[in-house]
């Protein structure tokens, strides 16, 4: 019995186990009923011997009691138990025939069940990475068949989005790295061409390569924070936030003075668990896109404090209308508001809010953009509470 159980647990589908575990069902169920009414039978037959045994006669009791005992009361205790064992032995052998039955009638009962399972199957088969765009869009009753196919479709969708959003990335990072190493190639190219060039043009061909190259620094910086954001946090330790941001708010930028942009700070005591150098990256990055995204004569209000124990920084700024539609596309690598892709000429690459939503989810915090009604964006992080 154990050697089948084992071979149909290896080789068995769950439709032939179904519906072999719904004939044994049915057999020791049967064998159990039988039982019961043999042994309810076998009372009522002692229940009749005793009667006999204890017998009146003409309304008296007999003086002495009609005693039974002997070949009659064997003959009737044989008689009944050979009645018995035929009940049992016909019963059991008709319950034994309807559990036979009854295997093919699981079998076709199961499958009738476990068909949706298997378009699920058919169809989650035929999707790969090249059209993830297909669904597995179950119809049917609402059952677990149902929300299972619901399931993978929003996996689907998740991995669509994902598969997307990483092939944008490559295709926008390799532009942003081959189109400087372009420019450097040319510059050179025109100035080895240069019969009359003197010191003073290779000087300025020196420092303008110079400063592509810090560019690109810049880039492979940010693009190596983001992958290692991304890849999760091997440590945590007590972050004092109100220290990161005033350490943050120090950092001289000259874009403030140039653009007359009043700053204004409300730092309170929080506390959160995750890397420092990370969290100041994070605020950091956001004080500059508050600062860059906005007008003249605008303003940038940064705040910091502990709500319910959590540490909560937000960071608004004055600047031009932003639909709610643009604020999710603002987090995805190499976009900015009104552009698809940024422009090295900038200086700016468009990673900055992707690399805070990358070190935000590394820590567990949660980032969120609003957009204000007169113009720029408010956004607030908030870390979860650290443990002791």
């Amino acid at each position: 019995m154990s050697g089948l159980r084992a071979l149909i647990a290896r080789h068995g589908t769950i439709r032939l186990r179904l519906a072999l575990f719904f004939a044994v069902m049915f057999l020791v169920l049967g064998t159990v009923l039988i039982a019961v009414i043999v042994l309810v039978a076998h009372a009522g037959g002692n229940a009749q011997i005793t009667a006999l045994q204890t017998s009146t006669i003409g309304g008296a009791p007999a003086v002495p009691p009609v005693n039974l005992v002997g070949p009659a009361v064997n003959l009737l205790i044989a008689q009944q138990n050979a009645d018995n064992g035929r009940l049992f032995a016909i019963a059991w052998i008709m319950v034994a025939v309807i559990a036979l039955t009854s295997i093919p009638l699981g079998w076709f009962a199961s499958g009738r069940m476990l068909r949706p399972l298997r378009e699920i199957t058919a169809r989650a088969r035929t999707i790969s990475a090249g059209n993830l765009h297909e669904r597995v869009a179950l119809a049917g009753a609402h059952d677990e068949f149902t929300e299972l196919g619901d399931t993978l479709d929003d996996l689907l969708a998740r991995l669509e989005a994902s598969f997307d959003a990483q092939r944008r990335f490559v295709a926008n990072a390799s532009h942003e790295l081959r189109t400087p190493l372009t420019v450097d190639r040319l510059v050179l190219q025109v100035a080895l061409a240069d019969p009359n060039a003197n010191a003073e043009t290779l000087r300025a061909t020196c420092e303008e390569l110079l400063a592509s190259g810090r560019e690109q620094e810049r880039l492979l910086e940010a693009l190596l924070t983001l992958a290692s954001s991304e890849r999760g946090l091997e440590r945590r330790e007590p972050v004092d936030i109100e220290a990161i941001v005033a350490l943050v708010l120090q950092t001289p930028r000259p874009e403030i003075t140039q653009q007359g942009l009043t700053l204004t700070s409300d730092l309170r005591p929080a506390v959160a668990a995750g890397d420092p150098a990370l969290i100041q990256r994070l605020i950091s990055n956001l004080v500059d896109n508050a600062v860059r995204h906005n007008i003249p004569d605008g303003a940038v209000t940064v705040s910091s404090a502990e709500v319910d124990g959590q540490a909560v920084v937000t960071i608004s700024n004055t600047g031009q209308m932003i639909g709610p539609g643009e604020v999710e596309t603002m987090f995805e690598p190499f976009r900015r508001l009104g552009a698809q892709r940024t422009g090295s000429d900038t200086g700016q690459h468009g990673l900055g809010l992707s690399i805070v939503r990358a070190i935000a989810l590394a820590h567990a915090a949660t980032v969120t953009a609003r957009p204000r009604t007169d113009g720029g964006l408010e956004m607030t992080v908030t870390f979860p509470q650290a443990q002791a």
